[in-house]
């Protein structure tokens, strides 16, 4: 049973890494996952400077002057990159190492006089939340980092959603998005604002350093799952819910800092995803891999076979062959072969196979292919002994009108550079 001080704790750590997630999704998009690293880090004079000139840990003071030096940072990195031509790899690590020197140093001269630390600034404690009660007119309130959060969440959200058009355009195409009205410049400062005003917001309970990870990690581990940014918002938002109850989880076991608890979860999603995600993932391209092996060795098995009935004594081949015939291991043979048999291409008589009519239409198609390209690739210059290899490889991914556009290249020619017969094809698909 979740208590309320577990459940505000839980609340918290969510708003925090959602608005994280939806604003670092369009840093990740657009190649700037080091500035947003960089806008963490060179917010902490601001947050500082506010606490000197307001004495107090006021949400307005702080949040001014996290935007403040947030875009100070901004500026100042463009100009070292537009204008004094420095690389922007460089740019950001000049801007963000002085200005966080400068906080850090802030921090040390004046920690006696302000309730603020390195610890503080460097890793929060989310644990604290519960406590930092919010009282109006005598009222509890609840957490004052839930309200703080809360409205940094509702206003991120409705930067992304009244805004989705002119950051999807300025993200992907900047120039397309001043062809059409878009000042692209304008979005990019207002980002930079907003990521500002959420690194700020999330300052006391995940800290500078953590908050980097939940600014990128959820976008990118979004990103390996789809190219539709509506879906990549979406997961990424999911991601971070996961991450902080998974992280709350793993501190409770692990007896450890709660923000880097949530990090660490969403690490681990980050490389789940590494690893499952369909497209991009270890895992689906060793799928696409394995299937396209077995394709391939189809293909060569049916090459295999129909190059072999060209000779008059031809009974099939002998099924413990077959490794051999299509140049695959003992896995990927036997799938091709379950393949071709289940899809009634060839048939199994006993200690060998042969084509069956069906299968013999698909075989001829595919020496067409690799005896059509072979020539034409004799006809450009490649000597006769180099057309086979690059012939083999492209023979897979021909269809039929590229088929005929080779064959009028060559002038309907019948003979391979070997002098072997290139099959045709009739009107009705049957070869002949």
């Amino acid at each position: 049973m979740i208590t309320p001080g577990e459940a505000w704790i839980l609340l918290t750590g969510a708003l925090a890494t959602v608005s994280c997630a939806l604003l670092g999704t369009f840093l990740v998009l657009r190649k700037m996952s080091l500035l947003g690293d960089a806008l963490s880090h060179a917010v902490l004079p601001g947050i500082v400077i506010a606490f000197i000139l307001s004495g107090s840990r006021d949400v307005v003071p702080m949040f001014a002057g996290a935007a403040v030096f947030g875009i100070i940072a901004t500026v100042l990195i463009d100009a070292f990159h537009r204008r004094w031509r420095v690389q922007e790899d460089a740019a950001i690590g000049i801007v963000f190492t002085a200005l966080f020197a400068l906080g850090v140093v802030l921090v040390t001269a004046y920690t006696g006089h302000i309730d603020l630390d390195q610890e503080c600034v460097l890793y929060g404690e989310i644990a604290y939340a519960p406590l930092d009660i919010w009282t109006l007119n005598g009222n509890d309130m609840g957490p004052r980092p839930a309200w703080i959060l809360g409205t940094a969440f509702i206003l991120t959200v409705a930067f992304v959603g009244l805004f989705y058009k002119e950051l999807q355009i300025s993200s992907f195409d900047p120039a397309m998005a001043l062809s059409v009205g878009i000042n692209a410049t304008i979005m990019h400062y207002a980002l930079m604002t907003m990521v500002s005003i959420t690194t700020v917001a999330a300052f006391e309970s995940v800290g500078a350093i953590l908050v980097v990870a939940m600014f990128i990690v959820p976008g990118a581990a979004a990103y390996l799952w789809s190219n539709r940014l509506k879906v990549i918002l979406w997961l990424s938002a999911i991601f971070s819910v996961l991450s902080a109850v998974g992280g709350y989880v793993l501190a409770s076991v692990w007896n450890s800092s709660i923000a880097g608890a949530m990090v660490a979860a969403v690490g681990m999603i980050f490389f789940l995803s590494v690893l499952a995600s369909p497209s991009q993932g270890l895992l689906g391209k060793a799928i696409v891999r394995a299937r396209l092996s077995v394709r391939i060795a189809q293909d060569h098995l049916l090459l295999g076979l129909i190059r072999q009935s060209e000779r008059d004594s031809f009974e099939g081949v002998l099924c413990q062959e077959i490794p051999r015939l299509v140049g695959a291991g003992p896995w990927v043979s036997r799938a091709a072969t379950r393949r071709l048999t289940s899809g009634g291409l060839i048939r199994d008589e006993g200690d060998r196979l042969v084509l069956t009519a069906e299968g013999e239409r698909n075989a001829t198609r595919l020496l067409r292919s690799h005896r059509l390209w072979e020539s034409y690739l004799s006809n450009l210059g490649l000597p006769h002994d180099h057309t086979h290899v690059p012939a083999d490889l492209l023979e897979h991914f021909i269809d039929e009108g590229l088929r005929e556009r080779i064959d009028q290249e060559l002038g309907g020619s019948g003979v391979d550079p070997q002098g072997k017969p290139i099959p045709q094809e009739r009107a009705d698909g049957e070869a002949g």
